[in-house]
Formats: C-alpha cells, structure tokens, sequence
C-alpha cells in the first residue's frame, strides 16, 4: 500500500516537473519572441541611454538601423550569441545593455556586492566596537549628597525661566 501511494507521488511528481518545463520552454523558439528578447539585451547607440527595443525618438536612424541588423540575423538563422556578437564587432561593447561575464567586464557584476559586502562588515565591526568600549557610567551619589545636588540645581535655575517647583 505505501509502496503503491509513493510511486503515484513520484509519477504526480515527474507530470508536475513536465508541465513547468514545457511552460517554460514554450515560445522559446518563436521568432517575434527571440527578436524582442535579443532587442532588450541590446542598447540603442544613438546616446539616449535606452533600450534598443524601446528607443522612443522620432526618425532615430540609429535604432531603426540597429533593429534592421537584428531582424537581418534572425532572418539569416543566425544564433543568438552570433547576433549579438555582429553587433558587438560594429558598434562596440556599448551596444549591450549589460557588460559580459568575463574579463574586466567581471568587475561590473563582482564590485556592487563586494562593496555592499564590506559595508555591512564595516558597520557590524563598528558596532561591536561601540558595544564593547562603551564608558561605564558612575552610580549617582544616594542620601543628602543628592538631596544637596538637587537643591543646588534648582537654586541655579529657579530665576533663568521662572523656575519649576517639583
């Protein structure tokens, strides 16, 4: 019986594990969907700091350019990587929208976190400096030393602001 009831979990399990995957994959080969997926990858050089697919000037021959050389790679069967790497060679590393995985470009990915990582180490060891150098505060005096301390304040303060009787 649990034997039974655990390969009906597994086999529910495996159609589950399908149908995301198939979810996941459908329209990947579509082609309306690879030029607006390659098109967002990619920045329009016309120096409006846009994505090349969203690029909103009117009459910017850059983008319509950029978009014709796009739509031209993906009427060529051309992979997506081969695409992006004739863009590249033609108008620079610009044109992406973000730097590659490699080389000095790596630097770009790696230094946001290594500073936000050393930022949040700074402050955890400036806190626990705080914490453990903290002055230790002397008890107030008790008795007729404080009674004398308090009647002094007062006496001080009493014709500054009219005074204040506790």
């Amino acid at each position: 019986m649990k034997s039974r009831k655990m390969t009906l979990w597994l086999k529910a399990g495996q159609a589950l594990m399908l149908a995301v995957a198939v979810c996941f994959t459908l329209g990947a080969a579509d082609p309306a969907t690879r030029y607006t997926t390659l098109n967002h990858k990619l920045m329009c050089t016309c120096s409006c700091a846009e994505i090349l697919g969203e690029c909103n000037h009117v009459g910017c021959t850059t983008s319509t350019e950029e978009l014709a050389l796009l739509q031209s790679g993906l009427d060529g069967g051309s992979s997506d990587q081969a695409i992006l790497d004739s863009l590249v060679a033609k108008y620079g590393a610009v044109v992406l929208a973000a730097p590659t995985k490699q080389g000095f470009d790596l630097v770009a990915w790696i230094a946001p976190f290594a500073v936000f990582a050393a930022a949040l180490l700074g402050t955890i060891l400036l806190i626990r400096h705080w914490s453990v150098t903290r002055p230790q505060l002397e008890p107030l005096p008790a008795g007729p030393e404080m009674d004398a301390l308090r009647e002094r304040i007062r006496r001080e303060t009493a014709g500054a602001d009219g005074g204040f009787e506790a």
